[in-house]
C-alpha cells in the first residue's frame, strides 16, 4: 500500500454526516454538440457531496470534473439528470435564480487569480462584499487568508501566492456555504501552493464551509476528507480518508 492508501477506506463506511448533504446528484448528463460529434463529459453521475466537507475531484484532463464542478455551482446547465443544492432543484431554476444561488451560497476560485489589476487587494475584495447579503469585512476576510498587511497593495505588487489568496479571500467575503476551486494551486511552485492549501483548510474549519477541490494533482487527496476520482465522464471511485494530512506534509 502507498502512504496515501494507509490514510483511507472506501466511501460507506464509518457514520458519516447527520445533516442534509451539500449536493446531490441524479442521472447527471452534460453533451456538448450533436451526432457523431457529440462529446459526452458526464455520463450519469450519481453522488452526495456531505456538508462541511473537503472533497477533492481528482482525475485527467478532460475526465469530467471541473464540468461537473461548474454545473454544481450554477455556472453551466446539464443535458439530462437533476442536481440538488440541500433541497434545492438547481436544474429547474430560472438563470434569475442561478445568479441569486451564486451570488448567496457559493465562492468561485480559480487556477489564475482573475483579480482587477488598478485595484488594491481591499478592493478586489470589496467588489463581492457589495453585493453579498452577510458579507465579512474586507479587511477581515484578508486577514483570515493572512493579508493583514497587504491590504493596499495591488495585484503587481504581490506574488503569486499573495494573489491567489487575495482571490481566496474575495471567494470568502461573502461568507459561502461552498467554496469551489478549479486547480487553485496549478500555477504555484510546492511551497506557495501548501501555503494556499493550508488557508483553504482554514477556511473549511472557520467558517464551516464545504470545500470542492479540483485537481490532477494526485498527492492533494491527502488533504481532503473525500476523493471522487473521475475517468471518461464517470465516477470510478469514491474514496474517504480516515485522517486528513495536514497541507504542510504533503508531497508535491
Amino acid at each position: 500500500m502507498t502512504s496515501l492508501d494507509q490514510h483511507q477506506v472506501e466511501a460507506g463506511t464509518g457514520s458519516g454526516h447527520a445533516t442534509m448533504p451539500s449536493f446531490t446528484t441524479r442521472g447527471l448528463t452534460k453533451v456538448y454538440g450533436e451526432g457523431r460529434s457529440a462529446v459526452y463529459a458526464l455520463r450519469g453521475v450519481d453522488l452526495q457531496i456531505p456538508s462541511g466537507e473537503i472533497v477533492v475531484l481528482l482525475g485527467p484532463s478532460g475526465s469530467g470534473k471541473t464540468t461537473l464542478l461548474n454545473i454544481l455551482g450554477g455556472l453551466d446547465r446539464c443535458t439530462s439528470g437533476e442536481v440538488f443544492f440541500r433541497d434545492r432543484n438547481l436544474t429547474a431554476m430560472t438563470d434569475a435564480e442561478l445568479t441569486r444561488y451564486r451570488r448567496n451560497h457559493v465562492g468561485f476560485v480559480f487556477q489564475f487569480y482573475n483579480l482587477m489589476p488598478s485595484l488594491t487587494a481591499r478592493e478586489n475584495v470589496e467588489l463581492v462584499t457589495e453585493i453579498a447579503a452577510r458579507p465579512l469585512d474586507a479587511a477581515e476576510a484578508l486577514a483570515l487568508v493572512g493579508l493583514k498587511e497587504r491590504t493596499d497593495h495591488f495585484p503587481a505588487q504581490l506574488s503569486g501566492g499573495e494573489q491567489q489568496r487575495v482571490a481566496i479571500a474575495r471567494a470568502i467575503a461573502k461568507q459561502p456555504d461552498v467554496l469551489f476551486c478549479d486547480e487553485p494551486t496549478g500555477a504555484l511552485d510546492s511551497q506557495t501552493g501548501r501555503a494556499v492549501l493550508r488557508v483553504l483548510a482554514d477556511v473549511n474549519a472557520r467558517l464551516g464551509s464545504t470545500v470542492l477541490m479540483v485537481t490532477h494533482a494526485a498527492s492533494t487527496a491527502a488533504m481532503a476528507d473525500r476523493v471522487i476520482h473521475f475517468a471518461d465522464g464517470e465516477i470510478r471511485k469514491v474514496v474517504r480518508n480516515r485522517t486528513r494530512l495536514p497541507p504542510e506534509e504533503i508531497e508535491w
